[in-house]
């Protein structure tokens, strides 16, 4: 995925950061995807912000819970790239969710502030 930054800037590329399984489905969606295990995910993550590729870069929650902590140091002084964490689809599936139907719907009301009913 890329996208344009601005008039007169270069193009920004979009990657990924998620477990094996999980990196299927965004690969088939379309995306660039960087794997990773939860034992390696900061070094992947940090690798990606020193190659300096992209301008947004998507992290699972589910390997680096705060991803902007965890690369503090490699980030200092770097504007991009943007680190958005993604909640984790094993949250929503995990024993200890009870309900992911809730779940979900509680992701999307603190992330946009209000309910979405279908």
């Amino acid at each position: 995925m890329t996208a344009k930054a601005g008039a007169g800037s270069q193009t920004q590329r979009v990657a990924v950061l998620a477990d094996a399984e999980t990196a299927t489905g965004y690969r088939l969606a379309g995306a660039e995807v960087v794997e990773a295990t939860p034992e390696n995910a900061v070094r992947e993550l940090e690798r990606v912000i020193v190659e300096g590729r992209y301008g947004l870069v998507a992290v699972d929650t589910g390997l680096i819970p705060d991803p902007a902590t965890a690369t503090a140091r490699v980030m200092r002084g770097r504007d991009l790239p943007i680190l958005l964490p993604i909640p984790s689809l094993k949250d929503a599936f995990s024993t200890e969710t009870v309900d992911a139907k809730a779940y979900m719907g509680k992701l999307v009301r603190e992330t946009i502030g209000f309910d979405i009913k279908l």
